[in-house]
């Protein structure tokens, strides 16, 4: 018995050994990638020393005495926070995600690779001004000194995905061009898929009325401004590899909305100024805030994406500035003619021209490397083959793969002092598409659609053949006559992904554009008041009542007033729809009962028709769901109604309805319970932060990757947007990635929030330390005095020139 106690204690000090030395190991691996923001550092390179303020969100306030040091010190102070971040972002642009994550990747590589990124900045790098160059240079210096100093102390994923990353060179900072500009996120690509699915299922007349009806968009984003002078399933392969990105969170520009109001709408008597860009939740977030100051000279504060040194969006001590997705069409495809006996040529113009062929050799994670060839034609990539035709040859034009200087733009907004220097900056900006608002210290506002509008004949929803030259691009619609605003006398400017002008543009834009519900409701909020505030502005970034119940629930309620049959439950719930405000608070029962009876009656109006197979692509996109809701309710007559499974019958929309609106509360009654009021919509509407390796449920357990899931108000067709997949009810996955309001009148009253934080190491403390408060719709200052600066600081790093270099000054 000694014996066995002396064995069972032995056995038990091991276990309790092993035990600490793996929590030991563990917590060694989460933790030493965590900077010290206190310890002063000596950077080789460095002019003068650069002095680093931190708030109390961590948030970097750099103070320097020249550009360069700027720049080497801004790279320093991301890498600290985002190096796994900015080392994912620079794969995506490389085409070497294959490389960490496994052989799952290799077609996503393959396709990334055949947009030829690095090949345009290359270019941009040839045509760049020096100083420019010279920054950038600078930045990469500054991330490669702190790859250098902290090897062995690298955030979790590099250790946990077992690799180390290589040198920065400016051009991971241009590639960062095309991967903001490459959007086969947009809602259009999901659309044309599925109507082209949809157009073999239904008949003619019920597929008219699913595609979306313009000319009912009357909302435009320049409603004053004027000019001045067949084979859809190709593109469901580029789908699946974009989704594949996607799920990593590395989503850019999407939804957004931005306003600026003159001063004579304003408390202040000067111009106020509101962004919210919408992208994808996830973390580390896709911006960075940070402050940077020269002395005598730069003075910039805002939001960057890391990996590149510039801020995006924010103000100077002249002018602010905001950005939306101008969702414009800028991609092409192309039928080509391959020659019968020289497979690798194609006709042109009655010429038989080569195909370029480019080899490429994608590294797999575990050593193995595989090759893949890539053809172009001159317009660009073939594409066919990631979908494997074999009797079509399909050719891709991508307003990414022209010249555009992106970064010239932002560099220059950055130090843009007036209207017209703005306009300076913007005028390179042609990949991205958007709209930018402005504001600034002299009393204007503005908005002008920075984006590239391709010249070009034919219909551009349609595949062009590609045997003649008469389709390719003619160019770019000229910058002038770009649709724009400048001190429009209504006294604002506003823009949410709608529509951008009128049917009189002479140039096509897109075909797909946002609902009208926000940018009704900003404009609605805007114009209920005499004069605004911060804190009205705060509110409106806030609101949740929604303009499209508003638009479509009348209409519903006449057609439930005919039930008679209804049970205490449903009675209740119906009283609720008909006194509801249209408010999507996250206490609001109303909101449940509403988009659950929208989801049903989508359902109960076409999954017989389109059948199960089919149903979730069309379930998926909330467009076509939108524009097949309100072209029925138009059409009260529509054979849309009639259920083709029950030809005993010939359902009209007042069975539908009815049914749709049993259907939603029998599935709240059995989800939430018997009482209609407690139905409230944060209980089923919530949102969860996800950290990329945050699916793999262990790395989530030891690492604490993820965040939530949190209730939350709003939905997709609100200002303040918390948006679900259909076909995950109701996770949201989709929201305001920060929200930015900036007073021209005094720039320290200007306020700030990110959805997660400044770090991107799991256990910082400023890993999500923002959440909170983003959750509350609060604010932390965006102070941008030194004065200000100082009393707030909690932490304060020096970078300083190494022994030998120029002496710093005290």
């Amino acid at each position: 018995m000694k014996l066995l106690k002396r064995i069972f204690i032995i056995v038990f000090v091991i276990i309790f050994i092993a035990f600490i030395g793996g929590y030991i190991f563990l917590n060694h691996i989460a933790t030493k990638g965590i900077p010290d923001y206190s310890t002063d550092v000596r950077i080789k390179g460095l002019k003068e020393k650069v002095s680093i303020y931190r708030d109390g969100f961590a948030v970097p306030h750099i103070y320097a005495k020249n550009d360069e040091d700027l720049y080497r010190a801004t790279g320093y102070v991301l890498a600290q926070d985002r190096l796994w971040q900015m080392d994912l972002l620079r794969r995506v642009t490389k085409g070497q995600l294959s490389e960490i994550f496994g052989e799952d990747m290799v077609k996503a590589d393959q396709l990334l690779r055949s947009l030829r990124i690095p090949e345009k900045s290359e270019l941009v790098i040839n045509k760049t001004n020096k100083k420019i160059i010279a920054a950038l240079k600078a930045f990469a210096d500054g991330v490669n000194q702190y790859i250098e100093n902290n090897i062995d102390n690298l955030p979790p994923e590099f250790t946990i995905l077992g690799y180390k990353p290589y040198k920065w060179e400016i051009e991971h900072s241009i590639n960062l061009i095309g991967y903001m500009a490459w959007d086969l996120s947009s809602p259009a690509w999901g659309a044309e898929i599925t109507l082209h699915k949809l157009s073999q299922k239904v008949d003619s007349v019920k597929f008219i009325q699913m595609l979306p009806d313009l000319a009912l968009q009357k909302t435009f984003v320049y409603p004053d401004a004027y000019a001045d002078s067949s084979e859809l399933s190709v593109r469901a392969e580029l789908l699946v590899q974009s989704s594949k990105i996607e799920e990593l969170g590395l989503d850019i520009f999407g939804g957004s909305n931005n306003w600026a109001i003159s001063g004579k709408k304003s408390t202040t008597g000067k111009p106020l100024l509101s962004n919210d860009m919408h992208l994808g939740f996830g973390i580390p977030g896709i911006w960075y805030q940070i402050h940077q100051h020269v002395k005598g000279g730069l003075n910039v504060t805002g939001v960057l994406l890391p990996g590149q040194p510039f801020i995006i969006d924010g103000h100077n001590e002249k002018i602010a500035w905001g950005m939306t997705n101008v969702s414009v069409d800028n991609i092409d495809f192309y039928i080509e003619t391959i020659n019968p006996e020289n497979k690798n040529q194609y006709l042109l113009d009655g010429v038989w021209k080569d195909i370029e062929i480019k080899t490429e050799q994608i590294k797999i994670k575990g050593g193995t490397t595989v090759e893949k060839d890539i053809r172009f034609t001159h317009r660009g990539p073939i594409i066919s083959k990631f979908k494997k035709l074999t009797d079509k040859v399909v050719s891709m034009r991508w307003s990414g793969n022209d010249f555009s200087n992106e970064l010239r733009s932002v560099y220059l907004l950055d130090r843009a002092m007036n209207w017209t220097e703005f306009k300076d900056a913007l005028s390179t900006f042609i990949s991205l598409g958007q709209n930018v608002n402005y504001a600034d210290v002299d009393g204007n506002i503005g908005l002008y659609a920075a984006v590239g509008i391709p010249v070009r004949n034919g219909d551009p929803k349609m595949l062009f053949p590609g045997e003649t030259t008469k389709y390719d691009w003619k160019g770019y619609v000229h910058f002038d006559s770009l649709p724009h605003e400048f001190n429009p006398e209504r006294g604002y400017v506003s823009s949410a992904n709608n529509k951008t002008v009128g049917d009189d543009y002479p140039h096509y834009i897109s075909y797909w554009f946002a609902q009208p519900d926000r940018i009704d409701r900003i404009r609605e909020m805007i114009e209920a008041k005499e004069k605004l505030s911060v804190d009205d502005f705060k509110l409106m970034l806030a609101d949740r009542k929604s303009k499209m119940p508003e638009k479509i629930l009348p209409k519903i309620i006449i057609e439930l007033e005919k039930e008679q049959n209804f049970s205490p439950i449903q009675t209740k719930a119906f009283e609720m729809l008909k006194n509801w405000d249209y408010s999507m608070a996250e206490n609001n029962s109303s909101a449940s009962v509403f988009e659950y009876f929208y989801i049903c009656f989508a359902k109960n109006l076409a999954f017989d028709e389109i059948g199960k197979d089919l149903y979730p692509d069309f379930q998926g996109n909330k467009t076509l769901v939108r524009s097949t809701i309100q072209s029925v309710l138009k059409t009260p007559e529509s054979t849309w109604f009639d259920n083709i499974n029950t030809p005993e019958k010939t359902e009209n929309i007042t069975d539908i309805v009815i049914k749709s609106f049993k259907d939603a509360t029998d599935s709240l009654q059995l989800k939430l319970g018997n009482s209609p009021e407690h139905w409230e919509w944060g209980k089923i509407h919530t949102f969860t932060l996800e950290h990329p390796l945050g699916k793999v449920n262990i790395l989530n357990r030891l690492f604490k990757l993820n965040k939530g899931p949190f209730p939350v108000p709003g939905s997709y067709h609100t200002v303040s947007p918390y948006a679900y997949s259909f076909n995950k009810l109701f996770k949201v996955i989709h929201g305001a990635s920060e929200r930015h309001i900036f007073s021209t009148a005094n720039w320290n009253e200007s306020l700030s929030i990110i959805p997660t934080g400044i770090s991107g190491v799991p256990s910082s403390d400023f890993y999500c330390d923002q959440t909170n408060l983003y959750l509350q719709d609060k604010y932390h200052s965006d102070y941008f005095d030194k004065k200000n600066i100082e009393k707030i600081t909690k932490f304060k790093m020096d970078l300083l020139p190494v022994d030998g270099q120029q002496k710093v000054e005290n």
